[in-house]
């Protein structure tokens, strides 16, 4: 049997596909075509891990704070404590700075990585957090454009989290949305956990369904497992 520290994501099914949920230090990506629910999964993990008494902090990187705040609660309205939480900070949403600082003309793109893995850092050990959400990385890739320079930086990005010590949830986005069109991306082989969010269309009517394509240190569910996401949050229907 497992001997495995693990952070659940508060979300019953996902965390049944997980075995209980993600090793503590893991650095998971959660990928996904555009409408896959990517930010909003991430926000609910960490607002459910505020709850259970884990510092929480979510970094935005390409909408601002409030945004994700403000369609977080709007999506999620059974979650009635968000904004109570924020202004006790056990949940941080943070990121405004990092975005600004990551690109000017005068600055080399590894030299504006730095910044913003910086800016990331002290966001971390300010608010003390234990659990993280950085959204979105594609941003990153976007920014730096040669992918031997992104490579770098995934790699940067990842021994800097877990010498922090934080288990975290990093979102980026896939091309398609379909199961059978996906493509592996250079970031898939660096980080220790990765759960695919799809969306495909049956009889006329979207069907979104989730998987655990990896998750190192641990076994998992293989299972394909449909999902919806309700104003009580995300309802994953494993079948396990």
């Amino acid at each position: 049997m497992e001997n495995i520290e693990r952070l659940r994501t508060g979300i019953e099914g996902l965390d049944t596909l997980l075995y209980g949920g993600v090793p503590v230090g893991n650095q998971t990506l959660i990928v996904g075509g555009p409408g896959t629910g990517k930010t909003l999964m991430c926000f609910e993990i960490l607002y459910k891990c505020a709850k259970s008494g884990i510092p929480a902090a979510f970094i935005a990187l390409e909408e601002s704070p409030s945004a994700v705040v403000k369609n977080a609660s709007l999506t999620f309205s059974a979650f009635t404590d968000i904004d109570k939480m924020i202004s006790a900070k056990t949940l941080v949403v943070d990121g405004e700075n990092p975005s600004l600082k990551v690109y000017t003309p005068t600055d080399s793109e590894m030299y504006s990585f730095g910044n913003l893995l910086s800016d990331i850092s002290s966001i971390i050990k300010e608010n003390n957090a234990k659990a993280i959400a950085l959204d979105s990385i594609s941003m990153i890739k976007l920014m730096l454009g040669d992918p031997f320079l992104y490579r770098r930086a995934m790699i940067a990005l990842v021994s800097n989290l877990k010498r922090l010590g934080v288990t975290s949830f990093i979102t980026s986005e896939m091309s398609t949305s379909e199961r059978d069109r996906i493509k592996f991306g250079q970031e898939f082989f660096i980080f220790d956990g990765i759960v695919a969010m799809y969306a495909g269309k049956e009889e006329e009517k979207r069907v979104t369904s989730l998987e655990v394509l990896k998750m190192r240190g641990s076994n998992h569910s293989w299972m394909l497992s449909p999902y919806e996401i309700t104003e009580e949050g995300f309802k994953v229907f494993s079948g396990e």
